[in-house]
């Protein structure tokens, strides 16, 4: 009997998937959840466990193949028998065998000769001072190239004003190409696609500051976790989209999906990469569960370790540019998300406070959303739902 191995779907919008590596040689043994082959999906590369016990009897698609979710990419055999010859794995989405593409290889000659139309005279002059001809302009009938072409050549040379083309700048190039070309293909089709709206709102963080403050010995004796502004904030941003959950939705061909679980991405950015781990069910965590998750995703991508599990099914997502003073901004949604918040750069502004100018921490959140699934009502209730609770922040402990 045997098994057919197929492409594995990780995420609402994965389609294909690249193989990188098999860890297994075609005959060779592998025991059910033993490490098979390495793919790259469109936010990370992962390992993939088999689904059973068996011989890798066939592999159907090799190295650098990118293969579509679901079709099969080699068979596991109960024995060590040869495949059978009628065994046909390949079926398209209608159940029919798919078609063996052959590539054909064809050898083209060309017998072109380009005939150069010059004078004897202007042939033998031009050979005396290593003059190519094939470069020069003739004046003569039918650009027929004559001695006084090759003379004014000449002397174009000793004057030293012939043209010599720019030698081309110094440049050195990045390769787009692997995760980087598919978050570039992802980015590009979710601008074009979306219907990308910007809000964004001012937030005095004073308040989040000191309780940030209070908690850092308790959460650094209780799991040695160092508690950042940004735990704070997810944790806020939960506590939000719960109250507005049209944000937290995706759409899809068959419409918008509203999604019970809060599944939080947090972008990361690496030296060369941009990644987005998931915290998973983060509406039903505590500040301190939300901090210890979010550690150890963070810790995982910049190790280069996250799993296609730990980047998939996120439903709204968080980002950063703050933190290098960036304030206004629009990020780009994540799709099929609905929405994506930027944090703005933390600093301290004149404010006016009961009468008086005082100075306070202030912060620009910044909401990005797809105006094809909500209107700007809902948006601006988000924004000031998610500004009432960062400023009155002790609701977080309870």
């Amino acid at each position: 009997m045997s098994t057919e191995i197929r492409m594995p779907k990780y995420g609402w919008t994965m389609t294909e998937g690249k193989i990188i590596k098999w860890l297994k040689k075609e005959g060779e043994h592998v025991k059910e959840g033993e490490l098979l082959f390495e793919i790259e999906t469109e936010k990370v590369e992962t390992e993939v466990r088999s689904i059973t016990t068996g011989f890798l009897q066939k592999i159907l698609a090799a190295e650098g193949d990118v293969v579509p979710v679901g079709h099969p990419i080699g068979i596991l055999s109960e024995s060590e028998e040869k495949l059978s010859d009628t065994f046909h794995p390949t079926r398209d989405a209608e159940g029919k065998p798919s078609e063996e593409i052959i590539p054909q290889v064809v050898n083209v000659k060309s017998d072109i000769k380009d005939k150069l139309r010059a004078s004897p005279l202007a042939k033998k002059i031009a050979k005396q001072h290593d003059i190519n001809l094939s470069t020069l302009k003739g004046s003569g009938p039918a650009g027929r190239i004559v001695k006084e072409d090759v003379i004014k050549t000449i002397q174009l040379q000793k004057k030293g004003l012939e043209k010599k083309p720019r030698p081309p700048p110094k440049e050195t190039i990045i390769p787009l190409e692997g995760a980087k070309k598919i978050i570039a293909d992802r980015m590009a089709k979710s601008a074009h696609t979306t219907a990308r709206v910007l809000y964004a709102i001012d937030v005095d963080m004073s308040e989040a500051l000191k309780l940030r403050k209070s908690l850092l010995k308790d959460f650094e004796e209780k799991a040695n976790i160092h508690l950042s502004l940004t735990d704070v904030i997810a944790k806020a941003v939960s506590k939000a989209l719960e109250q507005n959950k049209i944000l937290n939705s995706i759409l899809l061909e068959d419409g918008i999906h509203l999604i019970e679980e809060i599944n939080l991405g947090i972008a990361v950015a690496l030296e060369n990469n941009l990644l987005v781990p998931v915290v998973k069910s983060v509406n039903k965590k505590s500040l301190l569960e939300i901090a210890i998750e979010l550690n150890r995703l963070v810790e995982r991508a910049r190790k280069s370790e996250l799993t296609a599990e730990d980047t998939s099914n996120g439903t709204f997502t968080i980002t950063n540019p703050g933190m290098f003073g960036v304030d206004i901004q629009m990020p780009v949604i994540n799709p099929p998300e609905s929405g994506i918040l930027g944090i703005g750069n933390l600093c301290e502004k004149p404010v006016v406070k009961n009468g008086e100018v005082v100075p306070r921490q202030m912060m620009k959140l910044n909401l990005v959303f797809d105006h094809r699934v909500l209107d700007g009502v809902p948006a601006a209730k988000f924004l000031q739902t998610l500004k009432n609770i960062l400023e009155n922040p002790y609701v977080l402990l309870v």
